[in-house]
This record gives structure tokens, sequence and C-alpha cells, in this order.
């Protein structure tokens, strides 16, 4: 028996940028510049990202006609391609996707540690379990590189975001003055140390296995 599966987690591509970068803009408006994912993605070998995709059953990809440009249309979309010019290209609406990102996160891969660069969840799947699911793939994702510290920077007034880091095992270890610029907001610098560690890789299999007992399963691949 197949089992449908709500939530894929899996490395993001460049076709994700254009429903990233809509996440981005509605979790951080007042960013600027918007991050380069394309740059990330392409040329960045420290960069990891990883997307959340919900899938949409009710639109079958062949509902999505394809399209079929000519030679000057292909040449066209591949200079827009080399320059990112549709990153910002319309979007039908999510109802209308077979597939919705609804959360990615980014880990940089440093000399001594994977540094969590960015994490945000779509405002209207949010209390669901999505960005606990990304932390999770970026813990693993830094245990699969053998790093054992993951470090990350987190507003000193988002409470819901610091108790989750504290649930896994995250300690503050210093203080950013003034670190976000929208606001000028202190920002903490939190650490965990010790992932490669038996006891921590026990401790996520049971944060792992108490997330998908009240969230459902997030098949990862």
């Amino acid at each position: 028996m197949v089992i449908a599966v709500r939530y894929l987690v899996r490395p993001m591509r460049v076709e994700d940028i254009p429903q990233v970068m809509e996440i981005e803009r509605e979790s951080f408006p007042t960013m600027w510049p918007p991050t380069a994912f394309r740059r990330e993605l392409q040329q960045n070998r420290l960069a990891h990202y990883i997307v959340v995709v919900e899938d949409n059953p009710r639109v079958s990809r062949r509902d999505v006609p394809p399209e079929r440009p000519g030679p000057i249309g292909r040449f066209i979309g591949e200079i827009k391609q080399i320059l990112g010019a549709d990153d910002d290209a319309p979007l039908p609406p999510p109802e209308e996707r077979p597939e919705l990102i609804v959360g990615f996160i980014g880990i940089w891969m440093m000399a001594d540690e994977a540094h969590i660069v960015t994490i945000a969840t779509r405002d209207s799947h949010r209390r669901h379990g999505i960005g606990e699911a990304l932390l999770i793939s970026a813990i693993e994702t830094a245990q699969d590189r053998a790093q054992p510290l993951v470090t990350l920077e987190v507003r000193v007034s988002n409470d819901s975001a610091i108790a989750l880091y504290e649930k896994y095992g995250f300690q503050e270890m210093g203080r950013r003055v003034r670190y976000y610029s929208d606001n000028h907001e202190d920002a903490y610098v939190l650490t965990v140390d010790s992932v490669l560690t038996r006891r921590y890789r026990a401790r996520l299999d049971e944060l792992r296995e108490a997330h998908t007992r009240r969230w459902g399963d997030f098949a990862a691949i």
C-alpha cells in the first residue's frame, strides 16, 4: 500500500527560486537587497539550501501547459536564465501550482561549522511543524558532512524561535548588537556543538519521531 505524503523535504533547485523569493518577501519584507539565490545555488560551494514542498493532488502536472518556444524564444529564455530575469516572473495562485514551496533553509558549510544563514516559512503554513522539519534537515546535513558545530543568529525578541532552537540543544554563545538593519535589534548567537556524538544523535532521533507523531511524515529525498 502506498501512503500519500503531504510534505517532501529536498534540496532546493533553480526552478524553485521564484517561490522561495515569494516566501522571503513575506518573511523579510524590509530586507534589501534580496538574497541572490541563483548565485548561491550555482556559484557558492559553501551553500546548501533545502525546501519543504507541499504536493497539490488537485493539480496534475499534465494540467500545466508546457512552453514550446521557437528558436528566438529559446534564445531569450537562455539569456534570462543566465541573468536571473525569470526569478521575479509572475506566479500562478498557490492553489493552481502542482508543487507549493512552503519553507526553506540555507546552510553554509564553513571550515569548522555549519552556519544557518536563513530560515523562513510561508505565512499560510506557519505553526504546521515546517520550520522544525527544516531545522532537523539542517542538522542532519551538518552530520552528513561531519560538521560537529551548528550556529545561527536569532532576534532577541523571537521567543518562539529561541524555544525551538533550545529544544534542539542550541545555547547562547554571544550577542550581536544592532544586528538587524530594519529595526537595529540585537541578535543572539546560538550554537550546538555536539551533533556528531552518539548522545546527540539519539536525542535527534527522539525529537524527529515526536515531530512525526505530531505533524505527520516529512519525506526526505
